[in-house]
């Protein structure tokens, strides 16, 4: 079938008539219109060429060759639902099971990670008999409504916090409760969920899970203490309560020295349930709940059949592992580790030179860029941000974003195949930038003026 070819004028009028408003756009007021993508880069109806650092949905690169064939073939040949035996998915869930430790070992296929976060809800209510849920502050974890209740960065912008949602501080040493200073922020800030906990006792509530992104990325591409979340979850399971790990953005080797993002918090720590998303089908819609036998069981127990018409099936399940073999076959985990820790050096580096950047943190290749206009106070510089957002992919067509409780920090979560040249080429063009910036005083927000 041939498609027909717009103009960008008319697919952004069509858009505007079409399209729900609240899908928002990137660069809203000067919109990149992209047909086709290889790799880590993106290309637009003029054949322009864009470094996508930031579709870390697109796990081990935009259209790789492997999955497109291998989902190709499968498609030709069967795609049904898991109520028919089917190798795929069972050869699949070994494969995960292999990665995770030994008691995460009951997969539940679904299509993307807010049907796992709902899921994974379900499975903790069922399992402790429990209601209340304790997140994390500036937490998202999906667009369902039962997630919206859980996810400060979107209750606290429409209907409110609901009575059996409870917010404990967001983890953030940089500017949280406690600094980087402090002689043991993993402690600090756990028992800080501690008091949540008791707090919620006193109204004669339950804690049923504690949610939380293993990196929380909408709070600032944030890294956990170590040592924060084996504590949480002691004080979680003395609450009957489980540790719910939100792997949907950074699980699948992002961190490069481990294939998840929870075991950077110690090799003896195992949440009681994982979820899983964005990455794993590398654009396909699939995703999954891992989580004990035990949590399983008293969600068999409960009479009710578990059905997900797409889950589960032969296409999403091949291409889940294909994924598996194209990160270890092309060793990606090892150069997110690689490539990351170069970027973070550079960014480092910039840090020496700009006073305009007042953090640098990251793992692999979840980094973040934080700017301030006042390195002593940590004012966020959110217009400063914005500007070298849009500057980078006007002027170098880098595609980057904002994120944080006042988009002031520039992430970075790109495909795994993200290369050394390309942190090179993303350093140099923020390094030019902001010297540009400076001279100037574009770099300084409207309050400090």
């Amino acid at each position: 079938m041939d498609l027909q070819k717009l103009r960008k004028e008319e697919t952004l009028e069509m858009r505007n008539q079409l399209i729900g408003k609240s899908f928002r756009l990137f660069y809203s007021d000067d919109p990149v219109k992209i047909v086709r993508a290889r790799g880590q880069y993106l290309f637009d109806e003029n054949g322009m060429r864009y470094l996508d650092c930031i579709s870390n949905v697109h796990h081990v690169g935009h259209c790789h060759p492997s999955i497109t064939m291998a989902a190709s073939a499968q498609m030709g040949l069967l795609n049904t639902n898991t109520r028919f035996l089917h190798d795929n998915i069972v050869l699949y869930a070994d494969r995960l099971a292999a990665t995770l430790p030994e008691k995460l070992c009951v997969f539940y296929f679904v299509n993307s990670g807010s049907e796992a976060n709902d899921l994974a809800l379900r499975l903790a209510r069922q399992y402790t008999g429990h209601e209340d849920v304790i997140v994390l502050d500036h937490a998202y974890h999906g667009h369902l409504t039962s997630l919206i209740d859980i996810s400060p960065y979107k209750f606290r912008k429409l209907s409110g916090q609901k009575e059996w949602v409870h917010v404990a501080p967001i983890p953030d040493t940089y500017r949280g409760l406690y600094k980087e200073d402090h002689p043991d922020p993993a402690q600090a800030y756990a028992d800080t969920v501690k008091d949540v906990i008791e707090e919620v006792h006193k109204k004669d509530h339950k804690v049923c899970a504690f949610f939380a992104e293993s990196l929380p990325s909408v709070g600032g591409q944030l890294i956990l203490p170590e040592g924060y979340s084996p504590k949480v979850a002691e004080y979680v399971h003395s609450a009957g309560g489980v540790f719910v790990a939100d792997e949907i953005q950074t699980g699948f080797g992002r961190v490069g020295s481990h294939f998840w993002a929870f075991q950077l918090q110690g090799e003896g720590f195992c949440p009681d349930i994982v979820t899983m998303g964005k990455p794993m089908g590398n654009g396909h819609p699939l995703a999954c709940v891992a989580t004990t036998a035990e949590i399983a069981r008293a969600f068999t127990d409960n009479g009710v059949e578990y059905f997900n018409t797409f889950g589960g099936n032969p296409v999403s399940c091949v291409i889940g592992l294909t994924v598996l073999d194209v990160i270890e076959k092309e060793d990606l985990q090892g150069n997110a580790r690689r490539v990351g820790a170069h970027l973070i050096d550079l960014f480092t580096e910039l840090q020496k030179k700009h006073q305009v950047i007042g953090d640098v943190r990251g793992v692999g290749l979840f980094v973040g860029l934080e700017l301030v206009t006042d390195r002593d106070k940590r004012t966020p510089a959110t217009e400063t941000a914005a500007t070298v957002v849009k500057r980078l992919k006007a002027e170098d067509r880098i595609i980057v974003s904002t994120d944080g409780p006042y988009e002031s920090v520039i992430k970075f979560k790109p495909p795994m195949c993200f290369t050394m040249e390309d942190a090179q080429l993303v350093a140099h063009s923020i390094d030019r930038i902001l010297t540009d910036m400076e001279p100037s005083g574009l770099g300084v927000e409207k309050e400090d003026i």
